[in-house]
């Protein structure tokens, strides 16, 4: 398949809607792209908690009969890409517990840097997990806690633990937001009528015309209870550190995420893109689909007429069965395929928004000069991507990271362009930007400095 960064996990949230259940399955329906390998939905009648998990696509999982079996007027919901802890079931989210706090079940989106360390700590204490997810750690210091509420319980734990997390709690009697104090991930609030509403991204509120509000903050705590809302910020403050890639590939463009339109920051990338790698083609084609809006900035940019000359598959599954006889580009062209008309006898410019091992795009490069393109000129708008991420995304390690060990024209020559072009790191701090003085990101994908840290080994 693509060769590209792994999407992260999706998390949702509703309280006070008699068809919560069917509200979280269209919101994690939205969230798809954060997470295909499992989904799941806890929902609560404030006495139970109800929950059903499943591998595979939100749709394949929640039919009918599994909506059904969701009671009451709360739910939460997730869907998972593995990066900490294997792909399989037991990992799958919501994770419920019965504890010393009574019923609770949690959705996390991130990484926990230090829960090994802390896992082995909670084993030789006694602790027995029933996962490899990084996630569980959280739920066993909320059980060891001796504070008097769950809020205050939820706090101690996440106290003892570094790294990137959006959360969202379920009890019977409540639903609890936190977001790490450096907001690597994001969560967004918001009302469907009189009911509270949580998201990774505002495109889950579109599709059930619910209203965003704002931001969960950094550090900050949101309790709902019975459609009121508490704020509290019990963590110290620290320099915040949003996820650029966020903008640069992961959420959807009909996103709202940091502050900021991701239709328009990608917008910003490709034409930024254009002033600073100018080049004479005759038509630009962007990769399918997170290449678009940035091929259409570097378009409208550079005057080079825009056309959608590789077709994507929409229809391929998490898995396929390749011929026992190779057949060229096979792994590439099950997603892709080139529409000859537009590129024979062209100069083109392919816009991609990464570079990750370079396999794909070298055949990619190759499949388009197959089919008659005069010359193949590739654009990239982001940096080149030198270090892996240890807050939530899974990438590959830093020896496979072809930028980390090649030039950008040692590069170019492997996937065989014409030419290739990198946006600089300051064009995607301007494209994507917070105010200045109203916070920061994290891009250690591109510098390799990481704003908290984590095992050295992990470099490797």
């Amino acid at each position: 398949m693509l060769d590209k960064f792994r999407e992260e996990c999706g998390i949702f949230g509703i309280l006070g809607h008699q068809e919560a259940a069917r509200i979280a399955y269209l919101g994690l329906y939205a969230l798809q792209h954060r997470g295909q390998e499992s989904a799941g939905i806890v929902s609560t009648d404030n006495s139970n908690l109800y929950c059903q998990t499943g591998m595979g696509y939100v749709a394949e999982i929640f039919t009918q009969s599994v909506l059904e079996s969701l009671k009451g007027e709360a739910a939460i919901g997730h869907t998972r890409y593995s990066t900490a802890g294997e792909s399989a079931l037991k990992n799958a989210q919501p994770i419920l517990v019965s504890c010393s706090q009574g019923d609770l079940a949690l959705c996390h989106n991130g990484n926990l840097v230090n829960a090994l360390e802390v896992r082995r700590e909670l084993e030789q204490a006694g602790s027995i997990f029933q996962s490899s997810s990084d996630s569980e750690v959280i739920l066993h210091l909320i059980a060891r806690s001796q504070k008097d509420s769950i809020e205050e319980a939820i706090v101690e734990a996440l106290l003892q633990l570094t790294g990137a997390y959006s959360l969202i709690f379920l009890t019977p009697e409540k639903m609890i937001a936190v977001r790490d104090p450096r907001g690597f991930r994001p969560l967004s609030f918001g009302w469907l009528n009189d009911s509270p509403v949580l998201a990774s991204e505002t495109c889950a509120f579109d599709l059930i015309d619910a209203k965003f509000e704002r931001e969960v903050a950094p550090g900050e705590m949101l309790i709902l209870s019975k459609g009121k809302v508490r704020s509290e910020k019990s963590f110290p403050s620290v320099s915040e550190s949003f996820c650029i890639f966020e903008h640069v590939y992961f959420s959807r463009p009909d996103s709202q995420i940091f502050g900021k339109s991701v239709y328009e920051s990608r917008h910003l990338l490709g034409r930024y893109l254009a002033q600073e790698h100018p080049v004479e083609g005759d038509v630009v084609l962007p990769v399918p689909d997170s290449g678009v809006a940035a091929a259409i900035g570097f378009s409208r940019e550079s005057g080079i007429q825009f056309e959608f000359g590789l077709i994507r598959n929409h229809y391929v599954g998490r898995t396929f069965i390749e011929p026992k006889q190779a057949i060229r580009h096979f792994g590439v062209k099950v997603k892709l395929n080139p529409v000859a008309e537009l590129i024979q006898g062209k100069r083109v410019v392919l816009v991609d928004d990464s570079i990750v091992r370079g396999t794909t795009s070298r055949k990619i490069v190759k499949m388009v000069r197959d089919v008659g393109a005069a010359e193949v000129h590739m654009r990239i708008s982001c940096p080149p991507t030198i270090s892996p991420c240890f807050y939530g995304v899974d990438t590959p390690t830093k020896k496979e990271l072809i930028a980390s060990s090649h030039s950008v024209t040692e590069i170019c020559k492997y996937i065989g362009a014409d030419s290739l072009g990198y946006l600089s790191h300051e064009g995607m701090l301007r494209a994507c930007g917070v105010p200045e003085g109203q916070g920061h990101f994290c891009s250690a994908c591109y510098t390799g400095d990481y704003p908290v840290k984590f095992p050295e080994a992990a470099l490797v």
